[in-house]
């Protein structure tokens, strides 16, 4: 689903003549601020993220963009607040991988991911990158994964939350290379790093913008991205798929998603607007900086790439018997 700038750009000059023949309703909104709900705290990249597409698209809108922040519960919280909401327009969710795996992590949910949201656009992914000490014994994907076999119990990842895409993308790894191993789940990336660090976890597989300072350090090594191309996060690190593994594919991803049933012609309108500031370089440089690679495309695209992922950590979630309490 990776979007280059060029057909980027296509479809926001599409989606633009289609705004043309807009119904008068769609025309006349919005008529009062947007609120643009987060499922993270302040601060962070997805929130970096969300204030940037909230201003541009204030700009361009012609209205307030009110970034509201809802974090907790595996970002759940955000996520029934916008399914049942006012199909309107007015309530948009910037959602983010955890909507695409809850139904296969909790047993009970208070909306359905498939039925309760109209997805807009795929706004950017967090590439997940295999990192290791600099000074442990292997150098290379390979070599990393022939000590994971020559080790009895096999080898430890850190992970910063049980069902997080690192966690479930580790679990990916350990069957895809037949490797034995355990993940060790931290509250957030950096205590990971440490423990990496010290030498007590074998690896981890996670964002890169907390290891960086590290690895320009050469106190830790990148062994690849988990990532279908090379991102411009990290553009020196190799794929999975160059080195013999195709199906080691993960990372965090972000997205707007709309109540169902909020009119067509608005989604087309964010689908549209959202796409211009994906294109915006400096917003580009700005994500960029914070470890997320900016997508697009379609509200079909999106809500297809959804499904996938529904499908693919439901089987991960399934093989690994992840449990998290409701």
């Amino acid at each position: 689903m990776t979007i280059n700038r060029r057909r980027l750009l296509g479809t926001t000059a599409t989606a633009l003549a289609a705004s043309f023949n807009l119904p008068a309703f769609a025309q006349a909104w919005p008529a009062r601020p947007i609120h643009l709900i987060s499922p993270y705290a302040a601060g962070g990249a997805s929130d970096i993220l969300t204030r940037l597409l909230g201003q541009y698209l204030s700009d361009k809108l012609g209205q307030s963009i009110i970034v509201e922040n809802k974090a907790g519960a595996g970002t759940r919280i955000a996520n029934e607040y916008v399914a049942h909401a006012a199909p309107d327009g007015y309530t948009i969710l910037h959602a983010a991988a955890p909507v695409a795996i809850g139904e296969a992590l909790y047993k009970k949910l208070p909306y359905d991911v498939h039925k309760d949201f109209a997805p807009i656009v795929s706004t950017a992914i967090a590439p997940l990158f295999l990192i290791v000490n600099a000074d442990a014994p292997y150098k290379t994907l390979a070599e990393f994964i022939q000590y994971g076999k020559s080790k009895p119990k096999g080898l430890t990842f850190g992970s910063p939350g049980v069902g997080s895409a690192p966690h479930l993308t580790a679990e990916l790894f350990l069957r895809a290379t037949g490797v034995k191993g355990i993940t060790i789940q931290f509250r957030g990336d950096a205590p990971a790093y440490l423990e990496l660090l010290a030498g007590r976890i074998d690896a981890t597989l996670t964002a890169i913008s907390a290891a960086l300072p590290h690895i320009q350090a050469n106190k830790l090594r990148v062994l690849a991205v988990a990532t279908e191309e090379r991102t411009s996060v990290y553009p020196q690190a190799p794929t999975f798929r160059e080195q013999g593994h195709p199906t080691i594919v993960g990372y965090g991803w972000y997205g707007l998603m709309a109540p169902t049933g909020t009119p067509a012609p608005i989604i087309a309108r964010l689908n549209t607007e959202t796409n211009a500031a994906l294109a915006d370089a400096e917003i580009r440089k700005k994500v960029n900086a914070v470890g997320l690679q900016l997508r697009g495309g379609t509200p079909a695209e999106f809500g297809a790439f959804i499904d996938g992922e529904t499908r693919k950590w439901a089987q991960i979630i399934k093989a690994a018997n992840i449990v998290v309490a409701d």
